[in-house]
């Protein structure tokens, strides 16, 4: 589905409104924050922080082998 959205002035900056369906697909509300993501394709709107799950990807992949380390760190 896409949504036709309409840039207005809010204060010295720029909104957008997002239409209540958009807002229930992506599981926000009022307040909440959303990220904007440049891709190779164009922009993406989500409510994920893509680097804190890349992040969190690449502990992930090492705990295990730091496991020692991590434990004495937290100490």
């Amino acid at each position: 589905m896409a949504y036709k959205l309409k840039i207005r002035k809010v204060g010295n900056s720029a909104g957008m409104t997002l239409p209540k369906e958009a807002l229930a697909q992506l599981h926000l509300s009022i307040d909440d924050h959303v990220y904007l993501v440049e891709t190779k394709d164009g922009f993406l709107i989500t409510p994920n922080d893509l680097l804190f799950d890349q992040g969190l990807a690449a502990f992930e992949k090492t705990r295990r082998k730091y496991r020692n380390a991590l434990k004495k760190l937290g100490e």
